[in-house]
This record gives C-alpha cells, structure tokens and sequence, in this order.
C-alpha cells in the first residue's frame, strides 16, 4: 500500500507566500510523475503543476512565474512553493503520483490541504 502525506497549508495574505510538500511512502518501487492539484468550492479539479521522475515539468497558465514545482527523488518527495499568492488560488490542494509497487502501477492521492489567500 502507499500513502501520500501533504503538509504546508494554511491561511495567507494576498501577495504572500506558501510551501506545500507530499510524502509518499509504502511499498514503492518506483515513482513516476508527481503533481499537484486543485479544487476550488464550485470548481472542477485542476492541475497546477507536475513534474516528472526524469524532472519536467508543466504548469497550468495562471501559476506559472509564480508557482515553482520541484522533487526529492531520494525521499519520494514533491513540493509546491507558492509565491505571490492571489485571492483565486484559495482552494483544496491534492497531491497526486503516479506509482509502481511490486504487483501495479497505480494513481494515489494525498488527502488534501486547504490554502486560503484573503487579507
């Protein structure tokens, strides 16, 4: 079984900053892409970023220049750092990772931290 722990979210102020982080541990193999995810109330799910086991990475259009994804690939480890923070990126975010285990390869899901940006 793998398990994606986040941690980083919280309450900031427009114009502020944030670090986001996504643990994966269990019987991993192997990870290949890791990205990070988001749901606004009233929203579909989006992706804000990813980033692959060979290190490319994607962006969705409104973050980049300000979001930076980035991996510990020793640590099954991805991070998020959330610079300029607009009232619009107030939503859930949700680690994603894509997995080989000895039997599978799988999606699995972080449970999920809330940013809210307001003054």
């Amino acid at each position: 079984q793998v398990q994606l722990v986040e941690s980083g979210g919280g309450l900031v102020q427009p114009g502020g900053s944030l670090r986001l982080s996504c643990a994966a541990s269990g019987s991993i193999f192997r990870v290949y892409t890791m990205g990070w995810y988001r749901q606004a109330p009233g929203k579909q799910p989006e992706l804000v970023a990813a980033i692959t086991n060979t290190g490319i990475t994607n962006y969705a259009d409104d973050v980049k220049g300000r979001f930076a994804i980035s991996r510990d690939y020793a640590k099954n480890t991805v991070y998020l750092q959330m610079n300029s923070l607009k009232p619009e990126d107030t939503a859930v975010y949700s680690c994603n990772a894509d997995v080989q285990t000895r039997g599978s390869r799988n999606d699995y899901w972080g449970q999920g931290t809330q940013v809210t940006v307001s003054s």
